[in-house]
């Protein structure tokens, strides 16, 4: 017997999903993941302290959040599965949901909340400082008490990070845009914003050999990418600016998506390019990535499929 939703995905759209739509009494089935496109819970699960997601006062971890959420959706009854799913046949009615274990699942109707992977340096030193320092996230990590009144750095060269160097000018005492290249790929104004900027140096021509600290970062190795000159930068706070990948590799371009690989919805509707198939989170979001911007999304896809169920199957 088919289900009536499938959700593939367990950050905050995923399971605001499963939440509305166990509520609702669809008795949804949620791929939790396993491996592709990061952890169960997705990037949350790496950030310390969350102070921005609301009814929090003193602040949450990522990962008792998302504990906290997939009790609350498997409390109204969500079914889960910690299983990747590696593909899904969209020709047939019901979908056809395949997991990492072979396994065939059919299904009415699908929210796809697979989230988005932020772009990382394959460092070693990288891994010892994620969360101790280094981040990929300004609005989500940038008014931490451990990054107020600082030197910080930014590394990338585009929109995100030029934004995300505006931003952090509100908490640390200086901050460095670190890039590759002489010249940024942002859009003028952004680069017209950062350049005159009191607080914002660019560091041109450079690139991140290494971390540096003990317990938390305390600084960079930097290499000219011209000259090959080697340099220390003392500095609080690391963080990432260089993209993200939406976790869309396993639709096999079953689903409309951008040219970055972001799905595309139908306007004013969290419906895909696919009747019955919906997105949530991240995966079509490259603009906010926020938890809270990603739940709301989860709750507006998981209305509009059961109005959609209703329409079709009440």
């Amino acid at each position: 017997m088919a289900e009536n939703v499938i959700i593939i995905g367990s950050g905050p759209a995923g399971l605001t999903a499963a939440i509305y739509l166990a509520r609702a009494n669809q008795s949804p089935l949620l791929f939790e993941g396993f491996q592709s496109g990061g952890m169960p819970g997705g990037q949350l699960m790496t950030t310390n302290v969350i102070e921005n997601f609301p009814g929090f006062s003193h602040g949450i971890s990522g990962a008792e959040l998302m504990e906290k959420m997939k009790d609350q959706a498997e409390r109204f009854g969500t079914r889960f599965i910690m299983e990747d799913v590696e593909a899904i046949n969209t020709e047939t009615s019901p979908f056809t949901v395949v997991s990492m274990s072979g396994q065939e699942y059919e299904t009415k109707s699908l929210i796809v909340a697979t989230g988005a992977t932020a772009k990382r340096l394959s460092l070693d030193s990288e891994r010892d400082f994620w969360g101790k320092g280094i981040s990929a996230c300004a609005v989500c990590d940038g008014g931490l008490p451990i990054f107020r009144g600082k030197e910080l750095a930014v590394m990338g060269g585009g929109d995100s990070a030029c934004e995300e160097a505006v931003h952090l000018s509100g908490f640390g005492s200086k901050i460095y845009l670190i890039h590759r290249r002489d010249e940024l790929r942002a859009s003028k104004i952004l680069q017209k914003r950062v350049m005159e900027h009191p607080k914002i140096e660019i560091l041109w021509n450079k690139e991140v050999l290494d971390f540096l600290g003990d317990k938390k970062l305390t600084g960079l190795r930097l290499k000219d990418t011209k000259t090959g000159e080697i340099t220390e930068l003392a500095v609080a706070g690391a963080f990432e600016a260089i993209g993200h990948h939406p976790n869309t590799a396993f639709l096999q371009g079953k689903l409309e998506t951008d040219d970055n690989g972001y799905l595309l919805t139908k306007p004013g509707s969290m419906m895909t390019s696919v009747e019955g198939i919906f997105a949530a989170g991240d995966v079509h979001d490259p603009k906010y990535r926020q938890a809270v911007t990603a739940a709301g999304s989860g709750c507006m896809a998981a209305l509009e499929c059961e109005r959609w169920l209703c329409g079709l199957y009440c």
